[in-house]
């Protein structure tokens, strides 16, 4: 099987938000991207960040030319966070905290208080699908690094309205892909120097309903190519930093979990976290039984890990106190890029990512005006 690719907190997305961090004068215990460093001391007029969800080296690969602007641009690749799925990654990127921090691991976390399974961005019961309230469960939003600083600088977002946000005035939102590059611009040119963060959930969704090689997949990292492009041409003095999240593979086929009668016979509850990397809470008296019927039955698909020699190995990062919302055992995704069906309600996706196969490798792209 080939390699792993673990995360580099070093030379990773959240090194992004450390670098900026310190740019911004805003608190910051990470090591920084000296590349991105060195492109920051010119002293543009504007600084935009924008994070495209899904937008990693495997899909720019298949859905991009060679001498695509972002492709040629592309100046250091960099790890997603693991799980590499959007709740962990953008918390990493928008908190400027480690994974084992912040605790917004993957889509589903079990809270041993409650007892439930709960979808944290949905904030549902990951089963019955009722609402649970944010306050029941131990995990907060946490500061953005640059609600925090220091600078003269004037900071914009520009976000999905789904995001929740502190500083309302200086954020735009937006549902379209027009409309995101309409709210950056006028970010832009908004008096005096300033920064803007912005986030766009493509190509991820239309990735993930129709496949990365997809032609509609390639339409839409073309169209964000050309918007970019576009949007170049439109300010003047601006350094751009581009990069995503984490990106995605195309996935060949499922693995019913929750439909294994003699496997969920030995768990607490349902698999929870992603679904290529699927975590396990074990009854005591079934750990060993477990251990040998998974590696029995789904070694191909995924490798097993306990979940706390991961946290051990620094897969997470080197400092936090959430580990405990990991459960017992973590099952990684492997190169056979299928998916586990964790519950009833686990969605067929046709491009999907969160293991450490193909979709660690983010890139980082800088142009300037």
């Amino acid at each position: 099987m080939k390699p792993w690719i673990y995360p580099d907190f070093s030379n990773g997305v959240g090194n992004i938000s450390a670098t900026l961090a310190e740019f911004l004068y805003a608190p910051n215990q990470n090591p920084v991207l000296p590349v991105l460093q060195e492109a920051l001391s010119r002293d543009y007029q504007n600084v935009v960040y924008l994070c495209f969800d899904g937008l990693g080296i495997y899909p720019m690969e298949r859905g991009l030319g060679k001498n695509n602007l972002l492709r040629k641009h592309t100046v250091q690749v960099l790890t997603s966070t693991f799980p590499s799925t959007t709740t962990n990654a953008t918390r990493t990127l928008m908190t400027n905290r480690l994974p084992l921090e912040h605790g917004w691991f993957g889509w589903s976390l079990h809270f041993p208080k409650l007892g439930q399974n709960v979808d944290i961005f949905l904030r549902q019961d990951s089963l019955t699908r009722e609402r649970v309230r944010p306050q029941d469960y131990p995990i907060d939003q946490g500061t953005y690094y640059f609600d925090q600083s220091q600078t003269e600088r004037h900071i914009h977002t520009v976000f999905p309205d789904y995001i929740p946000v502190t500083n309302r005035k200086g954020n735009r939102t937006f549902r379209t892909l027009g409309e995101f590059w309409q709210a950056l611009e006028e970010s832009c040119r908004e008096a005096g120097p300033g920064f803007v963060y912005g986030y766009c959930p493509e190509p991820d969704a239309v990735m993930h309903q129709q496949g990365v090689s997809s032609p509609q997949a390639r339409e839409v990292m073309g169209e964000i190519s050309r918007g970019i492009q576009n949007f170049l041409k439109t300010v003047k003095d601006t350094l751009l930093i581009v990069s995503a999240d984490h990106g995605q593979v195309d996935i060949a086929g499922y693995v019913d979990l929750y439909g294994d009668e003699k496997l969920m016979g030995m768990l607490k509850t349902y698999p929870f976290l992603e679904a290529r990397a699927p975590a396990f809470l074990v009854k005591p008296q079934y750990r060993r039984e477990f251990e040998s019927y998974f590696q029995e039955k789904y070694a191909r698909d995924f490798q097993l890990f306990a979940s706390e020699h991961l946290i051990e190995r620094g897969v997470f990062g080197e400092r936090g106190s959430m580990g405990y919302l990991l459960g017992d055992y973590i099952a990684l995704g492997t190169y056979t890029h299928k998916i586990a069906l964790l519950t009833p309600h686990s969605k067929r996706f046709k491009g999907h990512h969160t293991s450490m196969t193909e979709e660690m490798e983010v890139p980082l792209i800088l142009l300037e005006t």
